[in-house]
């Protein structure tokens, strides 16, 4: 942009000088090394006395604005125009190289008649901390005394709730934020031999199933027992707005839902071997835009630890199976590990994998496992922008939940302790406008 400040008089003209002196826009020119200059957007608030000049989305973060060329646009051609930094005066020629770091910066505007002066603070805000950086937290140290439990985490209404058992007892803790937690008391209701880890939850009831009965439970303490004539090998999940549950024995399975209290088939029989344990799911939206679920490692019944990554797909369109149909992903991609006791959760348009150990019973360590494909391929997350706190040590049988813009992660167990700790993570610009 020129700033033309001479004057409209001549000889030939009658026009009078203006005396208007107003802004109406402002910009940085383009510098092809530093694209988030020309993509900031400013807006020019008039006020009653001194104007601002500010960005509403901050400027990309690690953009230089120390040395940049303003450009501005003026209501009508100014008599004089300059800014005003802490520790000089520039009068502006439209093709000034200024530091705008140094600030408060004010643009001064006098009409050419010079009979109007306006006013205006410039304030140009850059990112201060890093998109693509994760923060991670410890919220707490422990829920409970450190013992040989295995615990499993779930949301209920607006709680997080903790399940542990150390074999013979249960305990309930609860918590609204992952910080504070409050011992509910011992459950009731449960079978001897629960295992928690297998407990699911649609958000407003909890779900157990062992032998020919699945269990119910709207708090985590009473638990309510419902007769099936099918043996539930193990809850798998909650998605799509259905509870699913294998049932079967012998590696003979068939995938059923529970609905109305009532165990419903959906001819879905896994053809392969299939997890019974510690297994991994994850719910989320194909490219397509159809809802998918993956259920990731784990423990066979005969004991092996898998490799496999099994899908559910729901589709609008008829299929043999209803609407839903099943398919193994590993078969197709044979590099994958095995693995058990991992958690995978999706955020931010992608998969993250959390611990787990091989078949070698081997920790994974604390590196956190990223899938930008819906599972297929996963890598190791850059640990300079994500990595959990030094004292997060690697483990196996944590539970990752996803609320809003935060992970959150909560125990697990390595080969010598149960860990009842929680913390939180957060990507910077989650929730920014991008």
């Amino acid at each position: 942009m020129l700033i033309f400040l001479t004057s409209c008089e001549q000889s030939s003209s009658t026009t009078a000088p203006s005396s208007v002196a107003k802004l109406t826009a402002f910009s940085f020119a383009k510098v092809d090394s530093m694209p988030g200059l020309a993509a900031a957007v400013f807006t020019v608030d008039e006020r009653l006395d001194t104007g601002l000049v500010w960005n509403k989305d901050s400027i990309l973060y690690g953009t230089r604005i120390d040395h940049v060329v303003p450009r501005f646009v003026f209501a009508a051609t100014p008599g004089f125009a300059a800014l005003r930094f802490p520790d000089t005066t520039v009068a502006l020629t439209g093709y000034d190289t200024l530091d705008f770091t140094k600030t408060p910066i004010y643009l001064t505007i006098r009409s050419a008649d010079r009979s109007t002066t306006k006013v205006y603070e410039i304030r140009p805000t850059v990112h201060k901390v890093d998109p693509d950086l994760y923060t991670w937290t410890r919220l707490t140290e422990a829920v409970y005394p450190e013992d040989d439990s295995e615990q499993k985490v779930v949301e209920l209404e607006e709680m997080f709730v903790m399940i542990a058992s150390n074999g013979f007892d249960l305990d309930v803790y609860a918590s609204s934020d992952g910080a504070t937690w409050t011992n509910l008391g011992d459950p009731t209701g449960l079978p001897a031999g629960t295992r928690v880890r297998q407990i699911i939850s649609d958000g407003h009831t909890l779900y157990y199933g062992q032998g020919n009965a699945i269990y119910t439970s709207p708090d985590g303490i009473n638990w309510y027992a419902n007769t099936v004539t099918e043996n539930v090998v193990t809850m798998v999940m909650h998605w799509n707005d259905l509870i699913w549950v294998l049932t079967g024995q012998d590696e003979d399975y068939k995938i059923a839902i529970w609905e109305d209290e009532e165990l419903i088939p959906t001819g879905l029989e896994p053809s392969g071997e299939f997890p019974v344990s510690d297994f991994a799911t994850v719910c989320f939206k194909s490219a397509s835009g159809r809802p998918r679920a993956m259920i990731i490692g784990g423990f066979a019944e005969n004991g092996r630890s898998l490799n496999t990554r099994w899908n559910l797909e729901y589709s609008q369109h008829p299929l043999p199976n209803g609407t839903y149909r099943i398919e193994e992903f590993s078969i197709s991609r044979p590099s994958f590990k095995s693995l058990t006791g991992v958690t995978v959760v999706e955020y931010d348009e992608e998969l993250m994998m959390f611990g787990g150990v091989d078949n070698n019973v081997q920790y994974f360590g604390r590196d956190i496992y990223i899938s930008g494909n819906e599972g297929l391929t996963w890598e190791k997350a850059d640990t300079t922008k994500n990595s959990l706190p030094e004292v997060y040590q690697a483990r196996q049988k944590q539970t990752a939940i996803v609320r809003g813009e935060y992970i959150y992660l909560f125990g697990g167990q390595d080969a010598e302790k149960t860990y009842s700790d929680v913390y939180r993570g957060r990507l910077n610009s989650i929730n920014w406008v991008k």
